[in-house]
C-alpha cells in the first residue's frame, strides 16, 4: 500500500516543480517587460523634456482629448498656450510631438528621403474610432495597398520616380475639360434628387460618386451608410478590369508604339511601360497598389474639399454671388472652363483657399524621424522619435493666422504674404 502512495506522490511533485519553474520564469519575463518600458518611457522623457505637454493622467496620458469628441477644441488650446510643438501622451508609455508651427513643418517636410511611417491622412473621427478599435475587422485589410503613400525607402524613390512625369502639365490640361463634363452630369443629377427631395446630402453623394458610378452601388453604399469589405473588393475587381482594358489596348496592332511615342505619358500607361521594361521591380501587385491608391485617397479629400467649400458659399453668401459673376464675366459664351481660364479667377481662388484654411482634408500626417533634428529655436529631437504634423492647428494657430475662426478671403488676396508653410492643407514635401 505504502509503495502505491509514493508511486503517486512522486509525479505529483514533478508537476508542482514544473509549475514553480514556470512561475518564476513567468516573473523574470514581466520583471524585464516591466523595466523595458520603464527604460524605454524614460527615454521618451527625455526626449520631450524641452517640449513642456498639457496636464495628463499618468496611465492614459491625454487620451481623454481624442474621446471627449473635443479634439480639435484641444488642438487649438495646444496652440494658442504652448509654443511650436506640444507632446501627446498615450498610455503611458506612446507619445508623439504634435507640430502646428510653419517654422518646424518646413524643417520636418524638407528633408529629403522618405520618412519611414506613414501618411495618417484621416479625420479626428477616424482617428478616435482606430485608436477604439471600433472599426469592423474587414476594414484593416481591405484597402488600396502599398502604394506612394504607404512605400517607404528605396521602393517609394523607385515608384515616385518613375510616376513623377505622370503630372507634367501637358498630361493634366485635357482634364479640365473632362472635368468639367463630369461636373455637368453630377450638377443634372443634383437638380434630378432635388425634383424628388428637398434636401440632398452632398458630402455622400461626392464621396459615393468620386468611387462608384453604378447606380444600384450608390444606393446600396448609402443605404448601408459605411464602407464594407464588398464595396471595396469591388473597387479591386474595378482597377483590375481597367488595367487588363488598357493592356488589351496596348497590345493591338500599331497602338504600343503609337502610345511609346508620345511626348507626355498618362499615368496607367507609365505604369505599364514601367512594368514591361523591368517586371521584376514593378509586378501586377505594384501596378494595382498604384492606381487603387490614386483612386481611394483621392476621393475623399476631393469629397471633402468640395463639400466645405460649397458650405463656407452658401453660409456666407455675398461671398457667392461675387464668385458667380467673376465666373459669368470669365466665360462669357463659352460652354465650360478650360486649362487657361484657372489662372484668371482671383475671387474664386480666394474663396477656395480659405475653407481650405478652415476645414483642411488632411488634418494631420505623422513620422518617425530617420535620424534626430533640430529645430529653429534649439530644440531637438532623436532619431525614432514620432511626430504628428498638426495641419489643423496649425491653420487655426492664432500666432500664424490672426482671428483663425474668422471666415477672411484677404489672407489669400493678390500680394498678400505668409510663410511658406503656413498654408498645408495637402501637406508638401516628400510623400
Amino acid at each position: 500500500m505504502s509503495v502505491s502512495v509514493l508511486s503517486v506522490i512522486r509525479p505529483l511533485g514533478g508537476v508542482s516543480g514544473l509549475l514553480q519553474v514556470a512561475y518564476v520564469l513567468g516573473l523574470v519575463l514581466l520583471l524585464l517587460k516591466a523595466a523595458q518600458l520603464y527604460l524605454h518611457r524614460q527615454w521618451l522623457l527625455r526626449a520631450v523634456q524641452e517640449f513642456p505637454p498639457p496636464p495628463s493622467h499618468w496611465l492614459f496620458g491625454h487620451r481623454h482629448e481624442l474621446q471627449k469628441g473635443l479634439e480639435l477644441q484641444e488642438l487649438q488650446k495646444r496652440a494658442e498656450k504652448y509654443p511650436c510643438a506640444s507632446p501627446r501622451w498615450l498610455w503611458g508609455s506612446r507619445v508623439s510631438l504634435i507640430v502646428y508651427d510653419p517654422d518646424y513643418m518646413k524643417v520636418i517636410l524638407g528633408r529629403s528621403g522618405c520618412p519611414s511611417s506613414d501618411t495618417l491622412g484621416i479625420s479626428p473621427v477616424v482617428l478616435r474610432q482606430l485608436l477604439r478599435g471600433s472599426f469592423p475587422p474587414t476594414h484593416t485589410h481591405c484597402g488600396p495597398g502599398y502604394g506612394l503613400l504607404l512605400l517607404n525607402g528605396k521602393t517609394w524613390f523607385q515608384h515616385r520616380r518613375t510616376l513623377t512625369p505622370a503630372f507634367h502639365y501637358d498630361i493634366l490640361k485635357p482634364y479640365v475639360g473632362l472635368m468639367a463634363d463630369s461636373v455637368q452630369v453630377m450638377l443634372d443629377k443634383w437638380e434630378e434628387l432635388l425634383s424628388q427631395n428637398s434636401s440632398l446630402e452632398i458630402f455622400v453623394f461626392l464621396w459615393v460618386r468620386n468611387v462608384f458610378y453604378q447606380k444600384d452601388i450608390i444606393y446600396r453604399l448609402t443605404t448601408e451608410g459605411r464602407w464594407n469589405h464588398w464595396a471595396c473588393q469591388l473597387a479591386h475587381q474595378h482597377t483590375d478590369r481597367v488595367i487588363k482594358l488598357r493592356k488589351a489596348q496596348l497590345q493591338e496592332e500599331g497602338n504600343l508604339e503609337k502610345v511609346r511615342s508620345k511626348r507626355h505619358l498618362d499615368f496607367l500607361d507609365i505604369l505599364l511601360f514601367a512594368q514591361m521594361e523591368n517586371g521584376t521591380s514593378f509586378s501586377d501587385k505594384d501596378l494595382r497598389a498604384e492606381v487603387d491608391t490614386f483612386m481611394f485617397e483621392g476621393h475623399d479629400t476631393t469629397a471633402s474639399d468640395i463639400s466645405w467649400i460649397l458650405y463656407a458659399l452658401a453660409t456666407h453668401t455675398e461671398h457667392q454671388q461675387k464668385c458667380q459673376e467673376e465666373i459669368q464675366s470669365l466665360l462669357g459664351d463659352d460652354a465650360s472652363i478650360t486649362w487657361d481660364h484657372l489662372d484668371q479667377m482671383p475671387y474664386t481662388t480666394m474663396c477656395i483657399k480659405e475653407p481650405l484654411r478652415l476645414y483642411p482634408p488632411v488634418p494631420s500626417v505623422g513620422r518617425e524621424l530617420s535620424k534626430p533634428i533640430t529645430f529653429p529655436d534649439g530644440r531637438s529631437l532623436p532619431k525614432g522619435f514620432l511626430v504628428t504634423l498638426s495641419f489643423y492647428a496649425l491653420h487655426h494657430n492664432p500666432k500664424v493666422w490672426p482671428n483663425p475662426e474668422v471666415f477672411d478671403l484677404s489672407r489669400f488676396a493678390l500680394g498678400s504674404s505668409r510663410h511658406s508653410h503656413a498654408f498645408l492643407p495637402f501637406s508638401g514635401g516628400w510623400r
